[in-house]
């Protein structure tokens, strides 16, 4: 009997079917970032990241171009089990004979084109895409969609309606809807004399993107952030406001682990918005005091988040997406590392008997509710995971590739 089936046979006796969880966890889609592999530096004329925001380390290898940079993507994704999305920001327009002509509030879809053709070949089921209103000389004083100054406003409400006309033609192409996620830097370093005056300027901002998009094809999320390095007494859009707006429009709230105060968890945010929200939104990461976009490792909040999409049914109602970058290691490393640690938490979840802990809860039944969820932790998660793995012809033992491909092609940059 093989390692597999007497885990099998261990999680059958608490009624869970370790067959169905593979099943269900093989069609659940990451959406995996393009930006972990260039530091968020993109194509587009920037050469260092702004807008409260911040890679640290100078680890070599850096992807620089579309080049380097989908080759780094192709080589991560073939160490990664399951679907993925691409997640692409604006940033990584691929301008060619535009560069230096074309802004980014009339950026199109031509200039994504080659990102669709990278996807078709390289078995990837969607796109999703972000707007970036960061490291751009039109990101002034600070404030891009909240600027009082009109001419910024203006640049940057094109520069989302545009991003809305690219993310249909991505859906299109790609035949899945695009998740469109708008998140904005602005905001203050110090205490603001007016907090109203901003945000309704980011309203009236967002109504202007939003008055006319193809729902058909896309979905549209906003991001809401504690603060950022230089926003960190105000920032306009806050967990309030956009929370407040995305219900006002019928649109995703988008929630990053990273977002938060460090005494409030996600976990507990996916099940409050589930209560009112047909879809909703996820950016994993690892803050480590604050927003600091570490590599997400199979920690016990994304385990608790994973349980919470798993037990509320809500696996077709989160759009799970990686948002981190980190520079002090090898970044495919980096990744694989990632993007493993959440299917894992997945199945974590999907291996857990939920309905016979739900009833336990129901019946105050709290000491068993306890032990249960305490046996389970030591449960062979490990075997059912690998026997995940072989099915897609991976194993856990990957890193060698990760450091052969370091030695072999981004030691040569």
């Amino acid at each position: 009997m093989s390692r597999y089936d007497e885990a099998k046979q261990m999680y059958a006796a608490y009624g869970v079917d370790t067959e169905a969880a593979l099943n269900t966890l093989k069609n659940i889609p990451i959406s995996v970032h393009c930006w972990q592999g260039d530091d968020v530096i993109g194509f587009d004329g920037a050469d260092s990241l702004s807008g409260g925001i911040q890679t640290t380390g100078n680890y070599p290898g850096r992807a620089v171009g579309p080049e380097q940079l989908m080759a780094d993507i192709k080589k991560a994704f073939s160490l990664m089990p399951g679907p993925k999305k691409l997640n692409l920001h604006a940033c990584y327009a691929i301008l060619g004979e535009d560069k230096g002509k074309v802004d980014r509030d009339a950026y199109t879809y031509k200039h994504f084109e080659p990102w669709v053709k990278f996807a078709k070949e390289n078995g990837i089921v969607g796109i999703d895409f972000n707007p970036t209103f960061f490291a751009h000389p039109m990101m002034k004083d600070g404030l891009s969609l909240s600027s009082p100054d009109e001419e910024v406003r203006t640049f940057w409400v094109n520069h989302g309606k545009a991003s809305l006309r690219i993310a249909a033609e991505l859906g299109r192409a790609m035949g899945t809807k695009c998740l469109v996620n708008i998140w904005i830097p602005d905001g203050f370093k110090d205490i603001p004399a007016d907090r109203l005056g901003p945000r309704a300027r980011l309203k009236k901002s967002l109504d202007e993107i939003l008055a006319d998009y193809d729902r058909e094809w896309v979905i549209v999320a906003v991001e809401s952030k504690v603060f950022g390095i230089g926003v960190e007494s105000y920032t306009v859009g806050s967990n309030e406001f956009y929370q407040n707006y995305a219900a006002k429009s019928n649109i995703c709230c988008l929630l990053d682990t990273g977002h938060y105060h460090p005494t409030e968890v996600v976990s507990d945010k996916v099940p409050a918005l589930l209560a009112f929200y047909d879809q909703v939104a996820l950016h994993v990461s690892r803050p480590v005091r604050w927003d600091s976009d570490h590599v997400v490792v199979l920690d016990d909040e994304v385990k608790e988040i994973c349980k919470e999409i798993v037990r509320n049914d809500a696996v077709d109602k989160v759009m799970i997406a990686l948002d981190y970058f980190d520079a002090s290691i090898n970044r495919i490393g980096a990744w694989v590392t990632g993007e493993r640690s959440v299917e894992k938490a997945l199945l974590y979840a999907l291996l857990l008997p939920h309905e016979d802990l739900k009833a336990l809860q129901n019946s105050a039944n709290y000491g068993k509710l306890m032990h249960i969820n305490e046996l389970f932790k030591t449960m062979p998660l490990g075997d059912v995971w690998n026997e995940y793995l072989s099915r897609q012809g991976l194993t856990d033992d990957w890193y060698a590739e990760a450091e052969a491909y370091e030695a072999e092609v981004l030691s040569k940059r």
